[in-house]
């Protein structure tokens, strides 16, 4: 028998993991549209950036500015991803509630990723955890490449475990496992979902970052849905990827997870169709035909 939740929290990462890797820089304004439109669609955690170094990630540099005019909004968190210490004190600085961090389960990925090992980038991880928790701060910690990365034969599913409880030893209290490479089915997401649970407790909240190089986004949040995973990344129009990922795909599109969790009868509060116009404006300024599937659909009925 199918078991679902009543209610899924969608975190949309378009202004981050979406833009992060486009060569058309968008505007302090225009992202400050794209945030409050997304909350006006009813989207209830919205990545607005990284603290990373500037020369980096060019398309991150305003994130300070960002969460400094965007007025907190009711039943709206905003997130922001940080790689270093650093990163972590200045989103302090800002004020952010809540913060992403990361490391990779696979070696090859974490060398070209950061240029830390593995071993590395584990202890630098933790300083941060504590840091930020220290500060009032949210943490949600992520192992990248989780269902492997493309790069080496395999990734172990325990090595990822033992991450997973080093992060809940650290004391976080939500955890993301990231499907990076896009190699996860239904299978191996159910399965490796149900090994962290089993590892980490019930009482630590886990989300899927489920990108969508192989169409398999979907029936992996499908999969991850029966596994108890109620917390899912998507991003506006299906854009995203890693650059250090070859042919890495962008995430689930953020209009087409809310409709098919609608029409499974499992409420996101996130109007799918206001949010698909949205997705065709953001198409019409990246200038290319994004992956998602329902904003085209409505488009083509319009």
């Amino acid at each position: 028998m199918l078991t679902m939740p009543s209610h899924v929290l969608i975190e949309d990462e378009f202004l981050r993991d979406g833009l992060q890797g486009e060569a058309r820089r968008f505007s302090l304004d225009e992202k400050l549209h794209f945030a409050r439109a997304l909350g006006d669609c009813g989207v209830a955690r919205i990545q607005l950036g990284s603290f990373v170094h500037p020369k980096r990630v060019p398309q991150m540099a305003d994130t300070e500015q960002l969460f400094a005019v965007l007025q907190q909004r009711p039943g709206v968190v905003y997130s922001a991803l940080v790689l270093n210490l650093r990163g972590v004190e200045r989103a302090i600085a800002a004020d952010v509630r809540h913060l992403s961090m990361s490391i990779s389960a696979s070696e090859a990925h974490s060398r070209n990723n950061t240029g830390r090992t593995l071993a590395e980038a584990r202890a630098n991880i933790l300083p941060m955890i504590e840091r930020a928790l220290a500060g009032g701060v949210a943490v949600r910690a992520g192992v990248q490449c989780a269902f492997g990365s493309g790069l080496e034969p395999s990734v172990s599913p325990q090595l990822v475990i033992e991450i997973a409880r080093s992060y809940r030893e650290a004391g976080v209290a939500e955890m993301n496992l990231a499907d990076t490479a896009g190699l996860a089915n239904p299978k191996s997401t159910y399965e490796l979902v149900s090994r962290v649970r089993e590892a980490v407790g019930d009482d630590i909240r886990l989300s899927l970052h489920l990108h969508d190089t192989r169409g398999l986004g979907i029936a992996n949040m499908f999969a991850g849905l029966q596994a108890g995973v109620t917390t899912f990344d998507t991003a506006l129009g299906g854009v995203g990827g890693c650059p250090f990922i070859p042919k890495a795909a962008g995430n689930i599109a953020t209009e087409d997870a809310a409709y098919a969790l609608e029409e499974m009868g499992v409420s996101t509060g996130i109007d799918w169709q206001r949010l698909c116009v949205l997705a065709i404006e953001a198409e019409e300024k990246l200038q290319r035909r994004l992956p998602g599937r329902m904003a085209y659909l409505q488009k083509e009925a319009a």
